[in-house]
This record gives structure tokens, C-alpha cells and sequence, in this order.
């Protein structure tokens, strides 16, 4: 009953119109709230005054939630360089209505001193109001030392090198604060080789009350040509905390000259090599306890060439003589790496082949370079120890030769081409030289001496000859048969060859099967016959005999060939009236009770 009553009130005149009022206040104030949230940007900086080199922080804010692909900072780049953005999204509700709240906040660097716009920065369909930024000059970043947080220092180990002399540069990086995403440039230059040598190394040094922690990279350059090279100066780029936020810095070296000197007049050398010291070792291997002639001998030579790369060693020349035959591989080039430089390796292995008994006796290796600590020309030479060369086993003695051999071998042999070490550093490409076989030294032997291994292996070949000859004549004689085989075509006797012995005999095995009944069977006897009757050019199937016999042998053809086929019982064909019309082709006169048979049982025909 209360309730009743209350209902009733609120549905008076009064209660109504109050209730009219309050629904509209609502109204007009979500519209004023709506109204008072209209969709803007807002830009704003973490500081209006900065000085150089400092970042600034550019905060934006979008009071709307289309935001598209977010803002368009390409009017910052003119002024500032873009270090990175971030971004968020907020949203909040008030008397049933959401705001959506998106904030960039973008890291700047200012690339002038004085006072620059920030131009209004677009987002989606609005934009903000331009800020004002005033960036002063920041005197030089010190420590309470007097000292700067990062230093950038460059030395070379000779500054007046010859041409293609090895020179370390070493970059030392001085820094007493913590760097973030630092960027350090390469030393590079047009005119010398540069690559680098060891990993960096880092140690701890003092200077002026501040202590550093420097980091040492080293590197090898190899002048090519002579003259004032400069090396530029090497810098590096990073951002480190200070009292008033983080800061940019970038410190450089120095530049170097470097003095190149040319090859000096009293070279007398054909190839130039550079090198602090050049060291020769050679060894004789044998590949049997006791060589004889003909057999073969590893000669190795390694040369060491101290502040050269194994590219700059000059190749050598290996020529033939009467005594021995010289057939050296391609050289080997490696290289160790120091902090105190490079050491250049080049490895030749050479097989030699003694022609002669006695003593064999090599060749000294000779390497001319230029000392470059003492400044004067110095050779590397290396002597390889001797090896007796026993005779062959079937030799008389060791020093009767015939003319002839004399002759063959008493002329040197032509000398490997010359190589000399070019100028540039670049590698060139190795010519493989081809190795006569064991056969070719065998074949000169026989020329001194044949023994019963000479006269086996003459047999094996020409017996290998004479198998090979007749393997290609009964080759190309069944190659020449092939066609003729390909070509042929089987006639239909040797295809199906006939078991009757003729005509006579293939007819009585016919008419036996047909008055037999034997379905199966009447297909075979049938050819047989007619291929006896017409021959195998007339008669390819039962279709020939059709066209050849007469009606009333064709219509009992076909009458057989669908009791084949059909789903009947083929015990159910009768093979009398078939026999009978094959009597009256043959003998020609038909049978009066039999074409009777045919008319009531064939009305149709």
C-alpha cells in the first residue's frame, strides 16, 4: 500500500515537472563535460632553457583515441636530431563517458645554439601550438680535476716508413665516466692497407688526479706510395649522465703525417721486401731409407719475413738440371699476429727427382730484403744438406751411361716462369703446374737400362691394346647390326606359328570342334585354318575370314562371337549348323535340309 502511494506522488503535476528539470541539468551537464573535453593536442618540453649537446625530452598529448599513425615529426628534423620515441595510452571515465589519453614522449638534440620554434606537430586530424627553446653554449665538459671524461689519442709505431713497411696505429680510448650507444669510427685511407692486428686491450692509467680506463685497439697499415700520407683524425660519438641529464659528446684525435720513403737507390734487388729480419729453413725428407734414381725426395723451404705479410714474400724460381728434375707445388701463405706486429709465412714444397748417382746437391735459398731497422739490404740464405743417390738395382756401375742418354739429358731443362712479388699487396692467382706421372720417369729409365719389370709392364700394355682393339670391333660390328634388328618386324609365323601340318589337317580339327560344341577352342582352329586356305598377308583375324567365306559362314560367326561374350553358358552353343556351312563353302553344293534350318532359324537374313 506505501508503494502504491509513492507511485502515485511521483506522478503528480509537481513531481513530474521537478523530475523534467533534474533529467535536463544532466543533460546540459554531460554536454558542458563533453564540450569541455574536446578532442586537442598538447606539446610540452621537460625544459625551456638547455645548452648543447644536452637532450631534450618533447612530451605530446592526444585527448582523443583516432589517433592514426601517430605524429608527424618531420618538422623536428630541421633543428634536431631524433634520438628515439616512446608512447602510451591512458584512458579514464567520468559520468558514463571515456576519454582516451595518448602521450609520445621523443628524445631530442639540438644541432645549433640559440633560439629555436618547435613547429606545431600533427596527429591524426589536430595539431599543437608551437613551444619556444633556447639552447645556450656549454663550456667544455670537465671533472672536478680539470680533466675531460673522454679522450680520443692515436700514435703510430714509425713515423717515417718505407714503401709497403709495416707501421701499428694504435687508437687509445681514455674514459673515466660510463658511454652509452657509442659509435667509434675505422681508420681508413686510399693509399695504405689497413686491417686490424689483436683484439682490443684495456688497461688503467692516472692522468692529472683522474684515473681512466683506456682501451687500446690496434692496427697494421702498409703505405702504398710514397710521400705525406695523413692519417685523418679518429673520433667517437656517445651519451653519458651528467649533473644536468644526459649528454652527447664527441671527441677526436689528432691527425697523423706519416712520411713515406721510396725504395732506396741501393736496392740492387729485383723484388722489394720490407722486413725487420727474414729467416730461411730448408730440409731434404727422403721417402725410402736408401733413394735411388728415379725415386722421389720432398724438399722443403719455409720462409719467415718479420713486419711483412706472406703475400709480400717474393716467390721463387726452381730450375732443372742434369742431375735432378725440380717439380715444385704452389706455396703456402700464413701469418701470426702479435701486438709487436705481423710475421709473414710462406711454405714451398718441392718434389725432386734425382736422374744421376752420387751426390745430390741442391741449390742455396737466397732472400734479398731491406732491413728496415738497420736501413741496409741483407740476404737470407738457407743451405740444404746432401743425400748419396744409390744406382738402379740392374746397373753394371754407376758411371757407364750411353751416348745418347748423355745426350737426352746434358742440356737444362727450361726454367719455371719467374714470379716476381708485385707492389700491391693484392693476391695473385697461383698457376697449378701439371706433374708428369711415375710412368714418364720410368719410360726415361728404360732408356739406360730395361729390366724384366720394363718388359712386363711393355706386355700388359700392348695385351690392354689388343683387348681394347677387339672390344671396339665387336662393338661397332653389333652396333651395325643394331638397325637392321630395330627395323624388323616378326611375321605373324613367327609370332604364332602354326601346329598343323596343313590345310587338310587344320579343316577336319575345325569341323571336329565345332560339331564338339567347343566354344573356346573355335577361335584358334578357325585361324589355323584360314591362314592354311589364304595365307598369313590375308588373314590377320576372324574378321578377314568373314569377308572371305560365305553369308551363311559369317552369320554363324557372329552368332558364336555373341554367345562369347554374353553371359550364356557357352556349353549352350550349338557348333553343328557352323560345321555344315563351313562343308557347303568348301565342297560348294548345299544341302537342302540345311537351308531350311537356316530360314527358320534366321528369318531376318
Amino acid at each position: 500500500m506505501v508503494i502504491k502511494q509513492y507511485f502515485f506522488s511521483l506522478t503528480s503535476p509537481n513531481k513530474l515537472s521537478r523530475l523534467f528539470y533534474s533529467l535536463m541539468a544532466a543533460l546540459l551537464f554531460i554536454t558542458l563535460s563533453s564540450y569541455l573535453h574536446a578532442a586537442s593536442v598538447t606539446a610540452s618540453l621537460n625544459k625551456e632553457v638547455t645548452i648543447e649537446n644536452e637532450v631534450v625530452q618533447l612530451t605530446l598529448r592526444a585527448d582523443f583515441s583516432d589517433t592514426g599513425n601517430g605524429p608527424d615529426l618531420t618538422p623536428l628534423q630541421r633543428d634536431f636530431d631524433i634520438l628515439g620515441k616512446s608512447q602510451n595510452s591512458q584512458f579514464s571515465f567520468n559520468l558514463g563517458t571515456s576519454t582516451a589519453l595518448n602521450f609520445w614522449v621523443v628524445s631530442l638534440m639540438p644541432k645549433s645554439v640559440g633560439t629555436v620554434e618547435i613547429p606545431p606537430i600533427k596527429i591524426g586530424a589536430h595539431e599543437s601550438e608551437p613551444i619556444r627553446l633556447v639552447i645556450k653554449s656549454s663550456p667544455q665538459l670537465m671533472d672536478s680535476n680539470g680533466n675531460p671524461p673522454v679522450i680520443m689519442r692515436t700514435e703510430v709505431s714509425e713515423i717515417e716508413p718505407y714503401l709497403q713497411q709495416e707501421v701499428i696505429l694504435s687508437v687509445k680510448l681514455y674514459t673515466s665516466v660510463a658511454m652509452q650507444n657509442a659509435n667509434r669510427s675505422v681508420p681508413s685511407h686510399p693509399d695504405l692497407v689497413i686491417e686490424r692486428l689483436i683484439d682490443d686491450q684495456m688497461n688503467y692509467e692516472t692522468i692529472n688526479g683522474t684515473q681512466y680506463q683506456v682501451l687500446t685497439r690496434d692496427y697494421l697499415a702498409f703505405p702504398q706510395r710514397s710521400g705525406i700520407l695523413t692519417i685523418p683524425p679518429q673520433s667517437i660519438q656517445a651519451m653519458i649522465n651528467t649533473s644536468t641529464g644526459r649528454r652527447m659528446i664527441k671527441v677526436q684525435s689528432e691527425p697523423l703525417n706519416l712520411q713515406v720513403l721510396p725504395i732506396p737507390a741501393s736496392y740492387s734487388s729485383d723484388t722489394w721486401l720490407p722486413s725487420q729480419e727474414v729467416t730461411v729453413s730448408t730440409s731434404l725428407n727422403k721417402t725410402s731409407d736408401a733413394p735411388r734414381m728415379g725415386d722421389t725426395l720432398i724438399w722443403t723451404i719455409n720462409i719467415n719475413a718479420k713486419g711483412a705479410l706472406p703475400e709480400q714474400i717474393p716467390t721463387l724460381d726452381f730450375n732443372s738440371t742434369p742431375n735432378y728434375k725440380l717439380y715444385p707445388k704452389p706455396p703456402k701463405f700464413d701469418n701470426q699476429k702479435t701486438a709487436n706486429g705481423v710475421t709473414g709465412n710462406q711454405t714451398i714444397i718441392v718434389e725432386v727427382v734425382p736422374t744421376e748417382e752420387g751426390r745430390l746437391a741442391l741449390p742455396d735459398i737466397n732472400i734479398a730484403y731491406w732491413d728496415t731497422e738497420q736501413r741496409i739490404i741483407r740476404t737470407a740464405t738457407a743451405s740444404t744438406k746432401e743425400i748419396n743417390i744409390a744406382p738402379l738395382p740392374n746397373s753394371s756401375n754407376g758411371t757407364v751411361k750411353k751416348e745418347a742418354d748423355k745426350a737426352t739429358i746434358s742440356e737444362p731443362l727450361p726454367a719455371q716462369t719467374r714470379s716476381v712479388a708485385p707492389i700491391s699487396l693484392a693476391k695473385k692467382p697461383i698457376v697449378k703446374t701439371i706433374e708428369p706421372s711415375e710412368l714418364d720417369i720410368e719410360l726415361t729409365q728404360a732408356d739406360q737400362d730395361f729390366s724384366f719389370r720394363h718388359y712386363l709392364v711393355i706386355g700388359l700394355l700392348l695385351l690392354a691394346i689388343f683387348l681394347m682393339g677387339a672390344w671396339l670391333i665387336i662393338w661397332f660390328k653389333r652396333r651395325k647390326a643394331q638397325p637392321d634388328t630395330l627395323n624388323h618386324v616378326p611375321t605373324l609365323q613367327e609370332f604364332a606359328p602354326l601346329s598343323t601340318m596343313d590345310e587338310q589337317s587344320a579343316y577336319k580339327t575345325l569341323i571336329t570342334c565345332c560339331r564338339q560344341n567347343n566354344l573356346p577352342q573355335l577361335r584358334s582352329s578357325l585361324l589355323e585354318w584360314a591362314r592354311h586356305r589364304w595365307g598369313d598377308d590375308e588373314i590377320r583375324s576372324v574378321d578377314d575370314i568373314k569377308r572371305l567365306t560365305s553369308v551363311q559362314v559369317t552369320q554363324l560367326l557372329m552368332e558364336s562371337e555373341l554367345m562369347m561374350y554374353s553371359n550364356n553358358p557357352s556349353h549352350e552353343w550349338q557348333g553343328e549348323l557352323l560345321a555344315v556351312a563351313l562343308e557347303e563353302y568348301t565342297s560348294g553344293q548345299a544341302k537342302p535340309s540345311q537351308a531350311s534350318q537356316l530360314k527358320t532359324l534366321y528369318p531376318n537374313f
